[in-house]
């Protein structure tokens, strides 16, 4: 199931800046009086075009092909994809869902600093499973868990994948997804844990992988884990799949989390799970796993040492073999900055930023890894409208030329 309209045509419902001021130049004399403007399509090749064109921001990309139909033929072509793959990649976008029952709300776009209305192809509640690479994002529905797909949220192009094997009803579920920033093919897993039956100590998982080249889902690894559960975090990290497991009980409070790692090239792994075991670099609330140019790195809400489970500060470590490095921690100023803070928050991240937010207000904070610096995004245009109400999202890369 694949949307084939031309994604120029998927439009912002906020326009960003008047994209007129680029279309054309003045010269001035000494005095500063006009003399002509000389329009850009009479002295710029399509070629040269095209270059400058790929470099603009994408929802500057979008605007420009509502300019003129030279435009519009230009941002539409193949070869301008070409062009736009080939520069770097762009600041990853921020998704929060502004309704708990609806799949709607804004996207950030942190070099414009803007937020749009965008709408997402086939999700149908926020509360939907959600993991993405590379431009493309993975949905599965948390009801049945048997619908799921891939689709680009920037040129609304979407595929509808066959039901994950394995078993029908289980307890936890973890999405995954990995784009080959080459030659576009994915990897998409998905953990499923049972707990068993009268004995929540014991716990049935099973590792199971879609590959978009074969169209096929393949059972790679089942195991009983004794102590621990799998829960719905992990993420794909240089070929391994990462999953923040969760203690059955009976454990030591600084040990109610740990990780787990699997190979994708393995097919056969029974025992390999548990031996893998990391543990976590201290008495976490909750962790968030994101792939950062292919570092793993954990956003973590910091425990109190005598109440693991009262959060008082939030980290962020990358995993250097076994051992967690810290890279930075939340200032106090931002932490107060959220108001109240639950114990569990959401955040996601690629490249180099990361985002963090509140599950109880809409504000949205952006950290850059190679700055070290903390800022507020701006504003969303959304307000909390009653005490209950409940925000999250999820990032991605703004991608014209990926499809699923």
């Amino acid at each position: 199931m694949e949307g084939e309209t031309s994604w120029v045509n998927n439009c912002f419902e906020n326009p960003t800046r008047d994209i007129g001021e680029f279309d054309s130049f003045s010269e001035h004399s000494e005095e500063g009086n006009k003399v002509n403007a000389i329009s850009v399509d009479l002295i710029l090749p399509d070629d040269l075009l095209e270059r400058i064109l790929a470099c603009l921001p994408v929802a500057s990309i979008f605007r420009a092909g509502c300019v003129c139909k030279r435009w519009h033929e230009i941002v539409s072509s193949r070869r301008f994809l070409w062009n736009f793959s080939h520069v770097l990649p762009q600041k990853p976008w921020y998704f929060m869902f502004t309704s708990s029952d609806e799949p709607v709300g804004y996207a950030f776009d942190p070099i414009l600093r803007k937020w749009f209305g965008i709408d997402l192809p086939y999700i149908q509640k926020s509360n939907w499973f959600i993991a993405s690479s590379c431009g493309l994002v993975s949905f599965m529905d948390n009801d049945s868990r048997s619908e799921l797909y891939v689709c680009n949220p920037i040129t609304k192009r979407c595929r509808k994948l066959q039901e994950p094997p394995g078993l029908k009803v289980y307890d936890y579920s973890a999405l995954a997804i990995s784009v080959n920033r080459i030659s576009h093919g994915y990897t998409i897993s998905i953990v499923k844990s049972k707990l068993g039956p009268g004995n929540f100590f014991q716990s049935d998982l099973s590792i199971h992988i879609y590959d978009s080249e074969t169209r096929m889902w393949v059972t790679s690894c089942t195991e009983v884990m004794t102590g621990w559960r799998g829960g719905d975090e992990s993420v794909i990290c240089g070929g391994v799949l990462y999953l923040l497991i969760y203690s059955a009980g009976g454990g030591a409070t600084e040990t109610r989390h740990g990780l787990i790692r699997y190979n994708l090239s393995n097919r056969s792994s029974h025992g390999l799970l548990i031996r893998s075991f990391i543990k976590v670099p201290c008495p976490l609330t909750c962790g968030r796993l994101m792939n950062l140019n292919e570092k793993l790195v954990m956003v973590g809400g910091i425990g109190k040492l005598d109440r693991p489970d009262i959060i008082k500060g939030i980290g962020i470590w990358v995993l250097d073999g076994k051992d967690w490095q810290e890279i930075a921690r939340m200032p106090h100023k931002f932490f107060q900055g959220f108001g109240e803070f639950d114990e569990v928050f959401a955040s996601s991240g690629t490249n180099n930023q990361i985002y963090i937010q509140s599950y109880g207000a809409p504000a949205l904070l952006v950290f850059d890894i190679n700055q070290k610096q903390w800022k507020w995004s701006q504003k969303c245009p959304v307000s909390k409208r009653f005490p209950l109400q409940l925000f999250t999202g999820f990032c991605f890369e703004p991608r014209l030329d990926v499809a699923p």
